[in-house]
C-alpha cells in the first residue's frame, strides 16, 4: 500500500483566501451549491419513486439518482441521494467508461446515454445506468445519472432473479455504451433492441420516458444553479465537496490502531450443486491514514450467478468502512482516496466473463460487510457493530393470470429486509434492511393488490437476537400465501453460518430458514409455528433436523436450489425468518427491566431471559404482559452463579 500521509491544515482551519484560491469560491456559497446539488439530485430521485410503475422502484426503492463530474474531474461523484448503496461505489468508474467509450466528443445536449453491462458499469444487467451531460457555455460540466432496477432485461427467467444462470449470456440483454435519447427525441434503434428482448414493456416503457424526463428536470437544476453562482464557482465546489467526505474518511481511519486484521464470511451454495461453500476472505492492511483491503485467498467465481463484480466489491469496502469508521456525513468518490483495495481477478467478488455469471452482487457486498465486521470486531473495540441479517433473502415468482396475463414478482415478496446488529449506542434494529443494500421493505397492500399473494405474517421472532449489554435485531418470520400457481426462485445465500456476529463479548443471532407450507395447495390458511406445523413443511433453505425440519445447527443443511424452480398450487405458503442480528457488549450485564421489556414485546421468553440473561422474570407475558416484574434477588443469585463458572 502507498506511504501514509497527513495533510497538515483541515479544511475548516484554511483562511478565506486560501479556500478561494484552491475552490474559486468562498466558503459560504460552497456550502450552498453543496445542498444544492443534493437537493438536485433528490428532486430527480422524488420524480422516479412517484411516476414509476414499476413495483420493485415504486415499493422497495431500487434506484439511486446522482450528481458526477465532469471529464477534466475524471467523472467524480460528488453527490448522491439515499438511494441503494451498492450502487455507489460504481458510479464514478461505470460512468467513465461509459461516457469515454462512447466518445465525450460524441455527446450533445439533450442526449440521453445508457450502460448496463456489468463489466462496464458494475452491478447487473437490470441496472440500467442511465447518463445524461449537463451542458454549459458549450462544455459537458457535469453528468447528472440515474440507476434504476429496470424489471426486465430479458434473459431465460422473467424478473432476472434466477441463481441458475450459468454465463452473461443467460443473464439478459446486455447494452454496451449507447444513446436513448438524442437532443430531447427517443432513438427508436435502441428502443427496440430493448423492447425485442424484455417482457413487460407495457410497465418498462412509461418508466424510461420518465427517467428521461426526471434527468432532464435534475440538469435544469444544475444549470440554474451555475447561472446564479457561476461556472467557476460550481466546479469548485465539486472538488470542495469531494475533499470534505475525504478528509472525514481519512481522520476516521486513522483512529483504528496500525495493523493487519483478517475476516472471512461465506455464501452457502451456488446453484450448480451445495458441494462448495464460497468464502470471502478481506485482509485490512492500516497503517497511519490509509487502509488497504486485500481479497487475495477468496474463493475462485462460482459456477451460477451469484457473483459479483470488481466494482461491486470496491463499493462494499467503501460504504462497508464508512458504516464501521463514520456513519455520519456524505459519501462521494472522495471516501475512496485513502482506501486501496487488492483483488485478484475471477473470485467470488471479481467475476470474469463470460462464464463469471454476475446477478447476487449485492449478497456478496453483503458477505463482504459480514467479513469487514469480523477483522475489524476487537480493533474498534467499543466501536465495533454487531453483524446484521446478512442476506436479502430475494423471491422471484412468476406465472400467468387467470385470463392470460403474465407477471412478475421480484424482490418484493420474500425477505428482502431484516434486523441489523447492536452496537455501543443502542439495541439493533429489527426491520430495516442488511448494511450493504439499504432496499425499503415494500407496503402490504402494494404487493397485494399486484400480485396474487397474501402477506398472512410478519412479525418478530423470540429469542433470535444476539445476546449482549444490547442485544441485536430480533429475526423476522415472514409468511406469504400465494393465491394463483406461481413458480418461485429464492436465493437464501446466508443460513449455514451466523452472519449476526456478536461483538464485545455478545452473542451471535440465530441462523434463518425458508419452508413452504401445503406445497400442492391442500393447506390454505393461516400456518401456525408450532414444532407440529414444521413435520409436513418442505424445507427450502437452512439448517434443520430432517425429523422435525425445524431449525437446528447440528442438523443438515437443506439445499435451496434442490429444485431448479419451486412450483406451488394456490393456498401454498412460503415461509421465510431471517438470521438474527448479532449482539454487543456482556447480556450479563444488561439491565434487568430491558430484559423485563423484551419479554413483555416477545423478543425474549421468560426461559431465554433467565437462561442468556441471567433475569428471572415473574408473571405470565401472553395473558397480562404489562404485570411482569424482576426477581431482583433471584437474579442476582443467578448472575452471581455465571460470573463463577467464567
Amino acid at each position: 500500500m502507498t506511504t501514509p500521509t497527513v495533510e497538515p491544515t483541515l479544511l475548516r482551519d484554511l483562511s478565506d483566501a486560501e479556500f478561494l484560491a484552491r475552490y474559486d469560491t468562498d466558503p459560504f456559497t460552497a456550502s450552498v451549491l453543496s445542498n444544492r446539488l443534493r437537493a438536485a439530485a433528490q428532486h430527480v430521485a422524488t420524480g422516479l419513486l412517484h411516476r414509476a410503475f414499476s413495483p420493485i422502484i415504486a415499493l422497495a426503492m431500487d434506484y439511486v439518482c446522482a450528481v458526477l463530474g465532469p471529464p477534466e474531474q475524471n467523472y467524480r461523484m460528488v453527490a448522491a441521494t439515499n438511494g441503494l448503496t451498492v450502487f455507489l461505489g460504481t458510479l464514478q468508474d461505470g460512468v467513465r467508461a461509459a461516457v469515454e467509450e462512447y466518445g465525450v466528443d460524441r455527446l450533445a445536449p439533450g442526449d440521453l446515454l445508457i450502460c448496463n453491462d456489468p463489466s462496464r458499469v458494475g452491478n447487473h444487467a437490470n441496472d440500467v445506468c442511465f447518463i445524461r451531460p449537463v451542458f454549459h457555455s458549450g462544455r459537458v460540466v457535469s453528468f447528472m445519472v440515474l440507476r434504476a432496477h429496470v424489471i426486465d432485461i430479458g434473459g431465460i427467467t422473467p424478473g432476472g432473479f434466477d441463481t441458475n444462470k450459468r454465463n452473461i449470456y443467460e443473464t439478459g440483454l446486455l447494452i454496451g455504451p449507447r444513446l436513448l435519447f438524442h437532443a430531447e427525441e427517443p432513438v427508436r434503434e435502441t428502443f427496440t433492441l430493448i423492447f425485442d428482448n424484455s417482457r413487460f414493456g407495457e410497465i418498462q416503457l412509461p418508466d424510461y420516458k420518465t427517467i428521461h424526463s426526471c434527468c432532464r428536470f435534475g440538469e435544469s437544476l444544475i444549470v440554474e444553479s451555475i447561472d446564479r453562482y457561476g461556472l467557476d464557482a460550481y466546479l469548485g465546489t465539486l472538488e470542495y465537496l469531494c475533499d470534505t467526505t475525504a478528509e472525514r474518511m481519512r481522520l476516521a481511519i486513522a483512529t483504528l490502531p496500525d495493523g493487519d486484521y483478517e475476516g472471512t464470511a461465506s455464501i452457502d451454495a451456488d446453484a450448480e450443486a451445495a458441494d462448495e461453500e464460497y468464502l470471502v476472505r478481506v485482509k485490512v492492511v492500516k497503517r497511519g491514514d490509509r487502509v488497504e483491503a486485500d481479497f487475495s485467498g477468496s474463493s475462485r467465481q462460482a459456477r451460477t450467478a451469484i457473483n459479483a463484480g470488481a466494482l461491486d466489491a470496491k463499493t462494499a469496502v467503501g460504504v462497508g468502512l464508512k458504516v464501521l469508521l463514520d456513519p455520519l456525513g456524505h459519501f462521494t468518490s472522495g471516501s475512496f482516496r485513502n482506501i486501496d483495495i487488492v483483488i485478484p481477478p475471477g473470485t467470488i467478488a471479481s467475476a470474469l466473463p463470460p462464464d463469471g455469471a454476475i446477478f447476487f452482487y449485492w449478497e456478496v457486498a453483503n458477505t463482504v460487510m459480514t467479513a469487514l465486521i469480523d477483522a475489524l470486531r476487537d480493533a474498534l473495540g467499543e466501536r465495533a457493530v454487531g453483524g446484521d441479517c446478512g442476506s436479502n433473502n430475494v423471491h422471484n415468482a412468476f406465472g400467468v393470470t387467470a385470463g392470460g396475463t403474465p407477471w412478475a414478482a421480484s424482490a418484493v415478496a420474500g425477505a428482502e429486509t431484516g434486523p441489523v446488529g447492536a452496537d455501543r449506542h443502542a439495541d439493533g434494529e429489527g426491520h430495516v434492511c442488511p448494511y450493504l443494500i439499504n432496499i425499503i421493505s415494500p407496503a402490504t397492500e402494494g404487493i397485494e393488490a399486484q400480485f396474487p399473494v397474501m402477506v398472512m405474517r410478519k412479525e418478530y421472532a423470540a429469542d433470535t437476537s444476539g445476546t449482549g449489554l444490547h442485544r441485536g435485531g430480533a429475526a423476522i418470520m415472514k409468511d406469504i400465501l400465494w393465491t394463483g400457481p406461481a413458480r418461485h426462485q429464492v436465493a437464501p445465500f446466508r443460513f449455514r453460518k451466523p452472519s449476526g456476529i456478536g461483538v464485545h463479548g455478545a452473542g451471535d443471532g440465530v441462523q434463518g430458514g425458508v419452508w413452504i407450507f401445503g406445497q400442492d395447495g391442500a393447506r390454505p390458511g393461516f400456518v401456525s409455528d408450532t414444532a407440529a406445523a414444521y413435520r409436513d413443511a418442505t424445507p427450502v433453505a437452512g439448517v434443520m433436523d430432517p425429523e422435525t425440519n425445524q431449525l437446528d445447527p447440528a442438523g443438515v443443511y437443506a439445499y435451496y436450489a434442490s429444485q431448479r424452480t419451486w412450483s406451488t398450487q394456490p393456498g401454498a405458503t412460503f415461509r421465510y425468518l431471517t438470521n438474527g442480528g448479532g449482539g454487543w457488549g456482556d447480556p450479563f450485564a444488561r439491565d434487568p427491566e430491558a430484559v423485563k421489556t423484551d419479554v413483555r414485546d416477545g423478543y425474549v421468553t421468560v426461559e431465554a431471559a433467565a437462561a442468556r440473561y441471567g433475569v428471572v422474570i415473574l408473571g405470565d407475558p401472553d395473558h397480562d404482559p404489562e404485570g411482569l416484574r424482576v426477581d431482583p434477588e433471584a437474579t442476582t443469585t443467578l448472575r452471581a452463579a455465571n460470573a463463577d463458572k467464567e
